[in-house]
């Protein structure tokens, strides 16, 4: 019984310490999914209808400087496993004439989660000629735009 409680004190002590350091944080932290390839049906010219090429992703997440796992709990914080799903729900939702709209669903879908402040989304084609794409950056509020000098 004694070991319970001097490890859930040692517990506490241990939360304590990640919340203090947390209130000392100016930005959240980052999660990621880079060079995530995919078959997609996507682009606007003829011959890219009816075909599939592989698309490169990379998304980058903010996450809100107050959100942080002290609990080493999964659902404390958002998950990378999200972005890939939702990735590969959009390729397989039916053809996309641009990758600039492609981006801005993913981006949607990921800001749909309220603990991330800020989502930059990269495309990349890389079978059709020279590698081409499109990067956005999508803030989730004035605050977040600020911090990347967009607001």
């Amino acid at each position: 019984m004694k070991d319970k409680k001097k490890a859930g004190k040692a517990n506490d002590r241990d939360t304590a310490k990640l919340k203090k350091a947390a209130k000392a944080r100016e930005i959240g932290d980052t999660i990621f999914v880079r060079d995530f390839i995919v078959d997609c049906n996507v682009g606007v010219y003829a011959e890219e209808q009816g075909v599939t090429q592989k698309v490169r992703f990379t998304v980058e997440a903010r996450v809100a400087k107050d959100v942080f796992s002290t609990g080493d709990r999964m659902a404390d914080v958002p998950s990378y496993a999200d972005i890939i799903d939702t990735i590969v729900a959009l390729a397989r939702g039916g053809h996309i004439n641009l990758v600039e709209t492609f981006a801005e669903r993913i981006a949607e879908r990921v800001l749909a989660d309220r603990r991330i402040s800020v989502v930059r989304v990269a495309l990349e084609k890389l079978e059709r000629g020279p590698m081409r794409g499109v990067e956005i950056i999508r803030p989730a509020t004035k605050a977040a735009a600020r911090e990347f000098g967009r607001g």
